[in-house]
This record gives C-alpha cells, structure tokens and sequence, in this order.
C-alpha cells in the first residue's frame, strides 16, 4: 500500500488528534462511505482513547481520518479510516495509516475489518485473515410473521436500561470478546441514544445483553443493533425482539464469522446479507472465537 508524495503534501498536509468540533464532519463522511455511523459512536471512541482519532488536514482544512483505538495493551482495532473521495491518490491515507499504527506499536494484538478490495494491502503491512463479518439488514423492523416471543424463559427475566448491573454485564462481556473493554463499554451502556437490554437470572447473572441505537443511513435514518451476546440463538432472538417491538424502519447487525449460528438466526428473523468484510489481525491471534457475539458493538472498532 504506497503511494508517492506530492509537492503539495509536503508543505501544506498534517495530522492532528481529533476535536469534538469534527464529530459532525466524520459522521458525515461515514455515512457518505455507508459505514452507517451509530449516534454518539465517535464520540465514545474518543473517551476510549483520546490520542486514538486523528483528523488528516490540507491547509487546516480536514480531509481525511482514522481511528487507532488502544483498548489496552493487548489490544487495539484500527478502523474509521476515510480519506475524501477527491483527495485520494496523493498519499495522504498512508500517512493518516502510519499514525495510527505508530500508535498501536507496542500492543500484542491490532485488528481491523478489511473490505474486499484491502486485503492484499492489509496482508502486506503483516495482517492475517481471520474470519469473514456479515453485515445483516431488517429492510423494515421486525414481521409479527417471524413468530417471535418476547417472553423470556423461566428463571430469567429482561431488564432494562439504568436498572441492569453494569458489573454482571462487564463480566459478561469480559469472558466473550477478545479482550476485556471496561471504559468503552461503560460509555456505550450508558449513552441515552436508543436501548439496552439485558438477560438476568435470579443470581442477578448474566445470560445476554444487546443494545440498539439511531444511525445514519446513506439516504435515510436507521438502527444498528450492538453489540449482541447471549447464551444462546434463543436468547439472542429474545433480545433482537426486545429491542426491535417499538422501532420500524431498517436495522443493521455485523456479524462475526466465529458465530456459525447467528447467520440462521438472523435469516429466520428476515434479515438479509448486506456486506461483508474480513476481520484481520497483527501480532498475536486472538484465541477466542467469538462464538457467542452474535452482533458486533461496531465495525469500526471491533
């Protein structure tokens, strides 16, 4: 992945960390891009890691970004990566790429989500294939033909919102995704765009946990559902029903390839195949399978 240097760039390009003023501008940008950009979610990556975002400028003038989230010294995820459309070709994206792994330098392990057309680049800068991730779409809430319950089975119950144990929820989390996320997950559990449900015993333990917020569309407003973990296809179809009784229009679920049993689940509910992307990864391979994720908190970031 190389591109040469222009004259221009010399003198006039730089990169600087990420202002709250820049928020709306990347929303933009990822909507544009068809990341669907999630309320509040670059704001979040920022608290995560606030040396982390970097904005690429001509002349002050933004014209690209890039994220490098360091979740803690064992992980980190590069995602967010966008440089404008008329703006590419120069090399101004392989700067913006060097910064955010320079960041990341000392982490064991970098993951990302690469497009189709990235890999070979990734694969050269030593990323190794993982798992392919879906990207699932509901093109208008969910048909009352699915069948679905919405009735927990006994011994547990749904919880909502302030009223579920944050500690039980991280420890959860903690034993299924890659690497334990504490401060992220705090600020996502939290914010007041959308709902977050969760699966609790009698114990007060943890049996699956989703959330749902608004998101940007290409041409219209949305839902993104994650992350979404759970026990089991039974559990996770409990919790999408949940969150999905009161909200019409399109919803989006990236689904982890290690999860063999979230495509069924996801086709039965009448979500179809939207994208795909492949996770990679850069140091030391992840040994968990994400068997138990069935939508991912973000695809920018893991």
């Amino acid at each position: 992945m190389y591109w040469p240097e222009s004259e221009a760039m010399k003198s006039q390009f730089r990169i600087r960390t990420l202002e709250l003023d820049d928020v709306p501008l990347i929303n933009d940008w990822a909507r544009r891009e068809g990341f669907a950009p999630g309320t509040g979610d670059v704001g979040i990556y920022r608290q995560t890691d606030r040396q982390g975002i970097w904005m690429g400028c001509l002349d002050d003038q933004p014209i690209g970004c890039i994220a490098g989230i360091r979740y803690n010294h064992a992980y980190g995820f590069i995602g967010l990566y966008i440089v404008r459309p008329e703006q590419r070709g120069h090399g101004y994206g392989v700067k913006l790429w060097k910064q955010a792994l320079d960041h990341l330098d000392d982490v064991g392990c970098i993951g990302l989500e690469a497009a189709e057309n990235r890999i070979d680049d990734y694969s050269n800068w030593g990323f190794h294939p993982a798992s392919a991730t879906t990207r699932w779409q509901l093109a208008d809430g969910l048909s009352k033909k699915t069948g679905t319950s919405s009735k927990p089975p006994k011994g547990l119950r749904l919880i909502h919102g302030e009223k579920i144990p944050e500690p039980r929820i991280q420890a959860y989390d903690a034993d299924r995704e890659l690497s334990p996320r504490p401060h992220f997950l705090s600020d996502w559990l939290h914010h007041p765009a959308g709902q977050v449900t969760a699966l609790l015993d009698g114990s007060q333990n943890c049996h699956g946990f989703a959330r749902v917020r608004p998101c940007l569309l290409s041409k219209e407003a949305g839902w993104r559902i994650g992350p979404l973990l759970a026990d089991s296809p039974e559990l996770a179809e409990l919790l999408i029903t949940d969150l999905l009784k009161a909200r019409q229009g399109v919803v989006i679920i990236d689904s982890p390839g290690g999860n063999a049993l979230a495509a069924p689940l996801l086709q039965k509910l009448g979500f179809t195949a939207a994208g795909r992307t492949l996770r990679m990864y850069r140091g030391n391979m992840p040994s968990r399978q994400l068997d138990e994720v069935y939508g991912l908190a973000c695809l920018e970031l893991g």
